[in-house]
């Protein structure tokens, strides 16, 4: 091995919503040395449950736990054997994951869709992050809150999501008595596969404070809560949401032997705790200080920022003391459909000729698209929409919402209603940056990584545009890896070869491009007219003036529910 000798690595796997990805890290610069991607063999369960053919409902995800450990087995391994390391230069792993992805085990941890009584009932399963299911769940525990004037609520803008711990252990409750009362514990996934890995089950404060409401002053909500919410609740968080709950960088505890030599890694390496992966990406684009928004950005996007104090700001996800960063307050905040929304345009709803056109190219759909979109000014399309193809999580809490396209007409092309997919959700990002900046929570410059920066310059200049704002984009292209890797040196230590802080870690190890995105002036202020109009269609539908989504959506379940009259 030579020089690599002295040398120190970490591992850092990031669980995603279609794959998991292992990056092999070196902690003196933080150079990813190598990296490999695990499809989840299972993928998102949406439809209907394997092995069993029984049919979800609307509004489920679910996943397979087999394929978490999946990429550890895989992609660990194939990191090792691609970038000629010795395992014993590997002195620590992290993982982040998406969240609240949330499932039920019993008294030896293994999750009950494993077990053969349980695995046809879907309950079971593993709930991904984009289950909503829970929506009545959580809006009664957003009425009872409301009414009963708890503390914890504007901390998370006024709603807890259905896509948090509470709502979903509730539907559980609700809806299969039976596979509450087997459970022992109610795990978040990244938890869970830290404790497949270590032996022991601790609970890290992030997915803690930001999902299952979870306070460092004050720890849960009282047991009068849980009780006004549903008798059976009472004893909850000191029984199934039981265990200690210990800060990001902590050693979670060492690589068991099987699971070591299943991985390719020597046994004893310190595991840090479970992290989420926004989270996990900010000090890996360098961010350790308030005024910086991070945005990661994918199939949804996550938008983190430190503060030095407890502010109230509508409709964000969470404000956590050292929930990203030790020493500060940590915002969240989130559109739950961006890159989805795009990908949905070009597999539901982009003519024939567009795919004959980019495959004639030998270019992807949306790269034909973003090119033919680049050509049109601000403004240029008449078009106007609203994002919610996926409801809205920020700054509306609402999953009932839909999306809405405006100023079609014969001519319309499939580039200019795609740029107008892009601009929509810029404007999602805009509300939520004006939310945080009126609200006492300043935003000077916004920091962008994960896949969609990599992959699309217009939309990422239609993002400087629309929010006057600099944006900085990670170099790295698995950004929340890097900040798992970098959590995981952190609880090596400094002695062992890592660092003693995630400060002192970002200082070395974090990287963001030399150039940057900076804001058009003739398209910022076109861009401003459009946010207003944007912004009157948001509130005329979003808070109530005209509800027409919900009622489709009411028409559109009725109409399920009821067989279709066929003549003979």
């Amino acid at each position: 091995m030579g020089f690599q000798g002295s040398k120190k690595y970490a591992i850092g796997v990031d669980y995603g919503t279609q794959s998991g990805r292992a990056v092999l890290v070196d902690l003196a610069d933080g150079t990813e040395i190598a990296d490999h991607v695990t499809p989840y063999t299972h993928g998102v369960i949406d439809e209907v449950l394997p092995g069993s053919g029984i049919k979800l409902e609307h509004d489920w995800a679910l996943q397979h736990p087999a394929d978490y450990i999946e990429v550890l087995t895989r992609s660990v391994p194939e990191v090792m054997k691609a970038s000629g390391v010795a395992a014993e230069d590997v002195i620590g792993l992290g993982i982040d994951f998406t969240a609240c992805t949330m499932l039920p085990v019993n008294n030896q941890g293994e999750p009950l869709c494993l077990l053969p009584q349980y695995k046809d009932n879907p309950h079971s399963w593993v709930k991904l992050w984009k289950h909503h299911a829970a929506q009545e769940e959580a809006n009664r525990i957003n009425e009872i809150a409301a009414s009963r004037g708890e503390a914890f609520l504007p901390r998370y803008g006024g709603k807890i999501s259905s896509e948090w711990m509470m709502a979903k252990v509730w539907q559980i409750l609700n809806e299969a008595p039976d596979i509450y009362e087997q459970t022992d514990l109610f795990l978040e996934a990244t938890d869970w596969v830290v404790s497949r890995m270590t032996g022991s089950v601790l609970r890290n404060s992030c997915t803690a404070g930001y999902k299952s409401i979870w306070h460092k002053g004050d720890g849960y909500p009282d047991k009068a809560f849980f009780k006004a919410l549903d008798p059976r609740l009472e004893h909850l968080t000191d029984t199934k949401l039981r265990g200690s709950i210990v800060p990001l960088g902590t050693k979670a505890g060492e690589l068991t032997e099987e699971m070591a030599q299943l991985m390719g890694l020597n046994p004893g390496i310190a595991v840090a705790v479970g992290n989420v992966d926004a989270h996990a990406a900010v000090p890996a684009v360098g961010v350790v200080t308030p005024g910086k928004l991070v945005m990661a950005m994918g199939t949804s996007i996550c938008h983190m920022l430190l503060g030095t104090e407890e502010r109230e700001v509508e409709g964000m996800c969470g404000v956590v003391e050292d929930g990203i960063i030790p020493g500060y307050m940590g915002y969240e905040a989130g559109q739950s459909a961006v890159g989805d929304i795009f990908e949905w345009y070009v597999e539901e709803a982009v003519p024939a000729y567009v795919k004959e056109a980019a495959a004639a190219e030998d270019v992807n759909v949306h790269v034909w698209l973003e090119k033919k979109a680049s050509a049109y000014k601000p403004g240029q399309t008449g078009l106007l929409a609203l994002d919610w193809w996926n409801g809205n999580r920020s700054v509306l809490v609402d999953t009932d919402l839909t999306g809405l396209l405006v100023g079609c007409t014969l001519l319309t092309k499939p580039e200019e209603i795609y740029r107008t997919l892009l601009e929509a959700t810029a404007f999602g990002t805009r509300k939520i940056v004006d939310a945080f900046h009126e609200n006492g929570v300043p935003v000077e410059e916004l920091y962008a990584c994960g896949g969609l920066p990599q992959k699309n310059q217009l939309l990422m200049q239609i993002y400087a545009d629309v929010t006057n704002r600099e944006i900085k984009v990670a170099a790295s292209k698995q950004t929340p890896a890097l900040g798992a890797a970098m959590f995981a040196a952190v609880a090596a230590g400094a002695e062992a070869g890592g660092y003693d802080t995630i400060v002192d870690a970002a200082e070395r190890m974090a990287r963001v491009r030399e150039e940057s995105y900076r804001p058009i002036p003739e398209n910022v202020a076109v861009y401003e007219a459009l946010y207003q109009e944007y912004s009157k269609l948001h509130d005329y539908f979003g808070r109530g003036e005209n509800d027409v989504m919900k009622r489709l959506k009411a028409l559109k379940e009725n109409a399920q529910e009821t067989p279709a009259l066929t003549t003979a």
